[in-house]
């Protein structure tokens, strides 16, 4: 697996044991999937994909709330649609 497979399972599992997790770990994944996602873009030279941009720009805002305690939910959902929009772009830096 390469490590962006292995990002988006971690993504994925984390989605599933939530409340296994730290608010450190929980903000430093979100902050790490919002990086990863405008790495991404940026290589793909995909900036008319105001989706993924605003995804990353949610997570960030997000990470921030998690300090707040937001629920878990909310993070969960986070973590799924980071992992969903980091797929997505894989697939599309592999057809290029």
């Amino acid at each position: 697996m390469t490590p962006t497979t292995n990002f988006v399972a971690e993504l994925y599992r984390a989605a599933n044991e939530i409340d296994r997790l730290t608010t450190v770990e929980k903000r430093r994944l979100l902050v790490r999937a919002a990086h990863t996602i405008v790495d991404m873009e940026e290589l793909l030279g995909n900036v008319a994909d105001h989706r993924s941009h605003r995804l990353a720009t949610e997570l960030l805002a997000l990470s921030d709330m998690v300090l707040d305690g937001v629920w878990d939910v909310l993070i969960s959902h986070g973590f799924l649609e980071a992992a969903d929009a980091i797929r997505r772009l894989k697939i599309l830096a592999d057809s290029e």
